[in-house]
């Protein structure tokens, strides 16, 4: 590890225990301000049909009445058999059902920004020029 600052460290190689010790302090910092986020992780898996192994699917969370799809992605085996709706449709369910007002997601602009709105999210920010040559697109879907 090198130090920047005294009591400042820039690990050589982050890991998951440093994610967790920075998530711990701001989730303590969120808490005393706004309450407990109410967290639930939430995973939607598409099995391989030849391995019976995850292959894609949905990883998000719940927290603060809201449901955050952190990564998306139907195998390419599966593509053009709705299966992306029907796995984006059955997170909005558990969303309603840990009580969320809306999910939110960010994708680039050559990934499904079509797709999702097609299933009714609504485009709510964009960030130019990443990667270069198109933006990446910040949505969001109302459930109530």
């Amino acid at each position: 590890m090198t130090s920047a600052h005294p009591g400042i460290v820039v690990p050589a190689h982050p890991n998951d225990s440093h994610r967790a010790a920075v998530l711990k302090a701001l989730m303590q910092y969120n808490d005393s301000k706004v309450g407990p986020s109410g967290f639930e992780p939430l995973a939607i898996l598409i099995n391989d049909p030849v391995t019976g192994e995850p292959a894609g699917g949905l990883w998000g969370k719940t927290a603060y009445n809201w449901c955050f799809v952190e990564l998306f992605v139907i195998p390419e085996a599966f593509r053009g058999q709705d299966m992306g709706s029907k796995v984006l449709a059955q997170a909005e369910d558990i969303a309603r059902g840990r009580g969320c007002i809306g999910l939110w997601l960010d994708t680039y602009w050559f990934q499904a920004p079509a797709f999702y709105q097609k299933q009714g999210y609504e485009i709510v920010g964009t960030l130019p020029d990443y990667p270069r040559g198109g933006p990446r697109y910040f949505l969001k879907k109302s459930l109530v």
